[in-house]
């Protein structure tokens, strides 16, 4: 069974709780109350090495100075959930995309819409993969499992919102 190494980061959208995997590639992302986030488990190992670059990386984009990070990220999840995820990479800073373009860009047919959101709703790695750019149809802010205030705050960072 393999460790999982974990740290916590202070930052503008609360503190954060990031796992990686033996090879120090990130696994998750959580926030504060996040919907389906993780929590420390027992036999977990607190090492904040792995994540010097991670933390790094997020300073600077919360400093408004990084638009695209450059991390090993390896998160579990279904062939489509993946294809899904691949696709929330693709999704420029400072833009948005509807569920029903991430589902066009991954090839899934109109109705596979709620899929798509279930799946980007499972996204373990908030932030980084950019899921909170993702909004509905109608330019709503909708479902976001950090929160739609985060979601908010990070759409505004990012200079989508005013």
């Amino acid at each position: 069974m393999t460790t999982v190494r974990f740290t916590h980061l202070d930052t503008p959208v609360g503190r954060l709780l990031l796992t990686a995997d033996a090879d120090g590639a990130l696994t998750s992302l959580s926030v504060p109350g996040q919907k389906g986030g993780r929590t420390v488990l027992d036999g977990w190992r607190h090492d904040p090495g792995p994540f010097r670059a991670a933390a790094d990386q997020l300073a600077a984009y919360f400093a408004a100075e990084l638009k695209e990070f450059a991390l090993p990220m390896r998160a579990s999840g279904t062939e489509f959930r993946q294809r899904v995820w691949a696709a929330l990479d693709e999704v420029p800073y400072g833009a948005t995309a509807t569920y029903g373009e991430v589902a066009a860009r991954i090839g899934a047919p109109r109705a596979a819409v709620r899929a798509v959101g279930g799946a980007i709703g499972a996204n373990p790695l908030l932030i980084v993969r950019p899921c909170h750019r993702v909004i509905g149809a109608n330019g709503m802010m909708t479902g976001y499992a950090g929160g739609l205030e985060r979601k908010t705050w990070l759409l505004t960072l990012e200079g989508v919102l005013p």
